[in-house]
Order: C-alpha cells, then sequence, then structure tokens
C-alpha cells in the first residue's frame, strides 16, 4: 500500500525552492561585482611582484642570518673505516666529531651591518611594490567605472543618432533639408558607433587586466561606484617631505655597499681567531699500537686559529671594486632622490591644471542640459507669432547628443583628475593612508545587494613588514 505525504511535506521543498532562487540568482551576480578595496586587497596577496619582492625580503634576512651564524660553533661527525696491513696509514677511525667557529674579525660587523641594510632596503623594495600593484588596481578599477559610464551614455548617444539620421531622410525626402544634412547625421551616428567600439575593447583590456590582477577568471567583472572612496584634497608639496619606499630602498642599497666595502678594506694585517674542536675514537684493528708507543684509542683537541693575512693582492683589487660600487650605488640614490622630487612638483601641478579642466568639463556639461531642457520646452510650447523660429524633433535629437557627449567628456576629466591623484598619494606617501581610511569608511551595510566582501577585515596592508 502506497502512502502519500502530508501536503504540508510537499509544500517545504516548493517553498525552500522560491526562497532559495533570488538567493542563487544573487549569488550569480555577486560573482561579476566587485568593490573597490576588496580588489586592491586580492590584488595584493595574488600579485606575483608581490611574491617575489616578499622572496628578497626572505633572502636578505637568510643573508643576515648566515654573518650572524658564523660566531655560532657548528658540529659534524664521520667515520674514516678501514683495513691496513703493515704500517699504518692515515688515522682510521670509528667517528669522529669536529666544531669550529668565527671568534673575531675586524670585517665581520661591517659585513653584518651590511646585510642589516640589504634587510631593510628588500623591505623598502616590498613595500614600493605593494604600493605600485595597489596603485595599478585602483588606477585599473576607476577606468573601468569610467568606461562603464561611458557606455551607458554612449549607448543612448548611439541611438539618438540613429534617430536624428531618421528625422533628417523623412525630411529630406518631404525637400525641407538637404541631402548634406543627411550626410552630416549619419557621420554622426557613424562617429558615435566607433566611439562605442573603442570604448568596448578598452573594457574588455581593462576587465581582463582586473582580473588577472584580483586573480579571479570572473567573465565579467563589474565595478561598484558606491564603494570608490572620496579623494582627499591635493597634496602640498613640502621639500622635507619624507622619500617614497623606492628611494629608500636605493639609500639602503647604497649603505649596504658602502659597509660591504669597509669590510673588505679591513682584511689585510688585521687578526682573524677561530674556534677550533674535535674528537676522534680511533679503530682498534690498522696496527697502530704496534708501531706507536704509548698509542690510545680517544684523541681530542680544543683551541684557536690565529690568521694575520700580510699580503694579497686579490682582496685589495676586490676592496677597490666593492668601494666604486658603493659610490655608484651612492650617486643612483641621489640621482632617484633629485627624479622623484621633480615628480612630486610636475603631479601636483598636473592634478591642480586638471582640476580646474574637471570644472570646465561640468560647465559645459551643465550648460549642455541646461540647452537641452529649453529645447525640450520650446518644443512643448504652443507655436506663437514671434520672430524666433521654431525648433524641431532634429534639434531635440542634437541637443541629446551635445549634452550625451559632454557628459562623456566629464567622465573622462574625473578619470584622469583621479588617476593624478593617485599618482601624487604615492609620490607623497599618502596612498597607504588614503587606502586604510577608504577601508574603515566603508561598511558591508553600505554597499548594494549581491557585492563580493573584503577579504579581510582590515585594510589592505602595503607596507613592507613580512608576517
Amino acid at each position: 500500500m502506497l502512502i502519500s505525504p502530508p501536503a504540508s511535506c510537499l509544500r517545504l521543498p516548493l517553498r525552500a525552492l522560491a526562497i532559495a532562487g533570488p538567493l542563487l540568482l544573487a549569488a550569480t551576480t555577486a560573482r561579476a561585482q566587485i568593490s573597490f578595496t576588496t580588489a586592491i586587497d586580492l590584488a595584493l596577496k595574488n600579485s606575483p611582484k608581490v611574491q617575489m619582492a616578499q622572496a628578497n625580503v626572505d633572502k636578505a634576512k637568510a643573508v643576515l642570518s648566515q654573518n650572524t651564524d658564523a660566531y655560532v660553533p657548528n658540529l659534524s661527525g664521520g667515520s674514516g673505516l678501514g683495513y691496513s696491513y703493515g704500517f699504518p696509514l692515515g688515522q682510521p677511525t670509528l667517528f669522529s666529531f669536529s666544531s669550529q667557529s668565527l671568534v673575531f674579525n675586524y670585517s665581520q660587523h661591517d659585513y653584518i651591518r651590511a646585510a642589516h641594510a640589504g634587510v631593510e632596503a628588500a623591505s623598502h623594495i616590498l613595500r614600493d611594490t605593494r604600493q605600485e600593484v595597489a596603485e595599478d588596481t585602483a588606477i585599473t578599477y576607476l577606468s573601468l567605472d569610467r568606461t562603464q559610464r561611458s557606455e551607458a551614455a554612449m549607448d543612448e548617444e548611439y541611438s539618438y543618432a540613429q534617430k536624428l539620421a531618421t528625422i533628417v531622410e523623412q525630411r529630406l525626402e518631404a525637400g525641407r533639408e538637404p541631402r548634406m544634412e543627411l550626410a552630416k547625421a549619419r557621420r554622426t551616428a557613424a562617429q558615435v558607433r566607433l566611439q562605442r567600439l573603442l570604448l568596448n575593447d578598452d573594457e574588455t583590456v581593462l576587465r581582463d587586466h582586473l582580473s588577472r590582477l584580483i586573480g579571479l577568471t570572473v567573465g565579467l567583472v563589474k565595478t561598484i561606484p558606491s564603494s570608490i572612496p572620496a579623494f582627499p584634497p591635493i597634496a602640498r608639496i613640502d621639500p622635507s617631505a619624507p622619500d617614497n619606499p623606492a628611494v629608500l630602498a636605493a639609500f639602503s642599497n647604497a649603505h649596504a655597499k658602502r659597509e660591504q666595502a669597509f669590510g673588505d678594506s679591513k682584511y689585510a694585517f688585521r687578526p682573524q681567531v677561530y674556534f677550533a674542536a674535535n674528537y676522534s675514537r680511533f679503530s682498534t684493528f690498522n696496527n697502530y699500537q704496534q708501531y706507536y708507543n704509548h698509542f690510545q684509542y680517544d684523541a681530542a683537541e680544543i683551541g684557536v686559529q690565529i690568521t694575520i693575512p700580510l699580503y694579497d693582492r686579490l682582496r685589495k683589487s676586490k676592496a677597490r671594486e666593492t668601494m666604486a660600487d658603493a659610490i655608484h650605488a651612492e650617486k643612483e640614490a641621489l640621482d632617484a632622490r633629485n627624479t622623484e622630487r621633480e615628480g612630486r612638483i610636475k603631479l601636483a601641478n598636473a592634478a591642480t591644471e586638471l582640476q580646474a579642466r574637471l570644472e570646465l568639463a561640468d560647465i559645459d556639461q551643465d550648460i549642455a542640459q541646461q540647452q537641452l531642457d529649453a529645447t525640450l520646452i520650446q518644443l512643448q510650447a504652443a507655436p506663437s507669432d514671434s520672430a524666433t523660429p521654431l525648433l524641431t524633433p532634429k534639434d531635440e535629437q542634437n541637443a541629446r547628443i551635445q549634452e550625451r557627449q559632454r557628459f562623456i567628456d566629464l567622465q573622462d576629466a574625473g578619470f584622469q583628475l583621479r588617476k593624478t591623484e593617485i599618482n601624487l598619494l604615492r609620490q607623497t606617501g599618502q596612498l597607504e593612508d588614503w587606502l586604510k581610511t577608504a577601508v574603515q569608511t566603508q561598511s558591508l551595510e553600505a554597499m548594494p545587494a549581491g557585492t563580493l566582501p573584503t577579504i579581510t577585515a582590515n585594510a589592505p596592508v602595503i607596507s613592507g613588514s613580512s608576517e
């Protein structure tokens, strides 16, 4: 006998499906959207450049350990078993242990200081690399957001251009427009279509680049305009401002080479003291007791070895080489600082100019909007006997096209200003603080539904410290 389940049991899966359906749809949509701070966080975690820089930091720390561990006695063991006939040759041992270490060397402290400076240089390079990746990701994100806004406006502009061509063609057939006006209208539509294709190509490249930066194989990466943080005022150039990590790395590298040169120059006529110890257990089957009086099967020694280099042309030439490298590195660091200071001034001036261009583009867009509103009002107004010429649907489409084009120009001007501001934030050392402030001010509740949450609760770390 078949027993039918209760109706309430049948309703439960349908009810669960009805609830899960929108959630699955939202999850599918969420895969394509990513916030500004999440994109930077993922890029910092997945960037091969950052991972290579971190490996260089680990290598520099290993070099430092090698120089400091020279004072730590090592320990090795071995065996030299073998049978001999007649007079014993060599010292066959059952087992032996030996230990040695550096006790004193005039150059070793210089080498340790050089290794410390090498760690500082690698850490500065790591921090600069993280800021470079963060800058690239931020600019790419802003460029993709600008492209998405412009594409939407370009689609509207293209529809207006097509309507304009249709209206002009109809007026041409009615004998109210010359044929040249139709060619101009078609050219306008073709020009807008070309701009749309160029934007589409840029969007494809930007999506691919952003996907590679964040390490996600997302088919359509979409930006969230509301997640883009506000930009601080344009930084004022201060001559006493600290150097950026790239310049600090150059000076740390020069310091490391200088300490290395100091160490190489202290080789001759300076004692080198080493500690040494050994214990051996000799074999009992190699006739030692027959040829040596008072032979013992155990032997141990401990002591120090003192060496004073008197003449070494190779070391002397090496010291001159490392000193020349140190001088070259110091001058290179000074040149990098001068170039960086000049770049700050140029970026600050460019940001000021772009801000003025943005204001001009905003005014142009506002004028175009007012002209469009005035055109729509005149089209809806009743005809009068005044001398003012009547407007036609052709004028309306031209006004709409002009307004959309000014809107796109405004987006381009805004992006150029933001790009320059990000470059300036990095040059002045404020990029890290701006990103941390952006994460702290944004909350998940303020983001649109279906966005990807930030991977970590903390701000994207772009300092050179290793965890």
